[in-house]
């Protein structure tokens, strides 16, 4: 289920559990794959991921054909992240919306689900740069509670009950990377593990001993047991990695942190990167991403508050990590408090209209011929009329935001005309 993308699509197919549609490629299929990418939209309309476990990086988002072309070359032929990862190659149509990350215990038979989270992937704040294992997590995530239930009757419960009929019962803990797409909640991944950074967020929010959950999971009685979730708390964790991290990175520097009891009130620091240096007794960074540190409070924002005390009492040499945590979620709520009109408010889906652009690529890709640039989501293009023998007509459009056109008017102090499609 994890270790193996190919086989997890197959399952979900194969039990009617809703993901991306997809196709998988092995290395001597290349050609097959790229036209599969055409068939999609092209490369902006799919991701490419590699089978087997690739540490977290082998998951691709191409922005143009050419991308597409190395990224698959590079899982595939290259192996670039292993021979086993590279064994085969998912390639799966492009989702929008939120993500969702879901953490469930089941003992084969019943599955419970925490609070669901939200992981934070870029290295980068506002989500830029590299992707990673995991920069930091927050929850509950506010996006994911109106559809527990929902994920629960279409994906936890058939997810386990599917697993037993295929003789392989889950009893553990069930983690699922969903995305809250238009149509509903898609699954994109599973691990059959606890994840970081997501792990040592929602078990601040667990009020039932772990213990007791787990050897009921063991005891296949799980439907005894009440999963108390601490009721109005939030909790947040943030990944402190060295630096270079997701790429080259030193290790074996020395390290402060500060014992439990000089930290503030509620927070832990969970040890990942590290190890304790033979020679000098001190413990050094031995890893990319080095320790989380997490806390809960009554309130997002004193969790994150708490949180980041912590992390500020941690030194080591190139400590990097995201001071952005829960952003996300930190900007929903101010404009629901400070009457902010949004998109959503006004009637506008972003994601609805970012489907329609992928869906019609392909037709607009069709109209392609000389003089005619055919691609979608630029601001501007000149149509080039002189391959319809007309004598060097070039017709010229371009097209901008609202704020581009309010900027214009405002410049020009004409309000009447200014936007208008002519």
């Amino acid at each position: 289920m994890e270790g193996s993308k190919t086989f997890s699509k197959h399952f979900m197919s194969r039990h009617s559990i809703p993901t991306a549609s997809y196709e998988s490629f092995t290395p001597s299929q290349v050609k097959e794959c790229l036209a599969y990418i055409q068939k999609l939209g092209g490369a902006s309309s799919i991701v490419l991921k590699a089978s087997g476990l690739a540490a977290g990086k082998g998951v691709l988002l191409p922005s143009s054909d050419e991308e597409a072309k190395t990224g698959v070359e590079d899982i595939l032929i290259r192996q670039v992240f292993g021979k086993e990862a590279g064994s085969s190659l998912v390639v799966e149509e492009r989702l929008f919306g939120p993500e969702l990350s879901v953490l469930a215990f089941s003992d084969g038979y019943t599955i419970k689900a925490l609070p669901g989270c939200q992981d934070h992937k870029r290295i980068g704040e506002g989500d830029t740069g590299l992707n990673t294992g995991g920069m930091g997590a927050y929850c509950p995530a506010p996006e994911g509670v109106p559809y527990e239930q929902e994920i629960h009757k279409t994906v936890l419960q058939p997810t386990i009950d599917g697993m037993r009929a295929d003789g392989i019962p889950f009893v553990g803990c069930l983690f699922v990377g969903l995305m809250l797409t238009k149509s509903g909640p898609k699954v994109l991944e599973y691990n059959v593990r606890f994840g970081d950074p997501e792990t040592e967020a929602v078990l601040e929010l667990l009020d039932t001993p772990l213990a007791e959950i787990m050897l009921a999971c063991a005891e296949r009685r799980l439907d005894s047991v009440d999963l108390k979730i601490k009721e109005g708390k939030h909790a947040v964790a943030v990944v402190l990695a060295s630096k270079g991290y997701p790429g080259k990175y030193p290790t074996g520097l020395p390290m402060k942190i500060p014992f439990a009891e000089q930290l503030p009130q509620g927070v832990r620091v969970f040890h990942a990167g590290t190890k304790l240096d033979a020679s000098s007794g001190k413990v050094v960074t031995a890893g990319g991403r080095v320790l989380a540190v997490s806390a809960s409070g009554n309130t997002l924002e004193e969790a994150l508050k708490l949180a980041y005390q912590g992390v500020e009492q941690i030194q080591f040499e190139g400590k990097t990590y995201r001071r952005d945590i829960a952003h996300r979620a930190l900007a929903g709520a101010k404009s629901s408090t400070n009457g902010a009109l949004t998109y959503a408010d006004a009637g506008v889906s972003i994601d609805a209209g970012d489907a329609l652009v992928h869906a019609i690529k392909p037709l607009a890709k069709s109209t392609r011929r000389p003089g005619c640039d055919s691609d979608i989501g630029g601001f501007g293009g000149a149509f080039d009329l002189k391959a319809l023998g007309m004598r060097d007509p070039i017709l010229i459009s371009g097209t901008d935001g609202v704020g581009t056109k309010l900027k214009v008017a405002l410049d020009a102090n004409k309000h009447d005309t200014v936007g208008e499609l002519r």
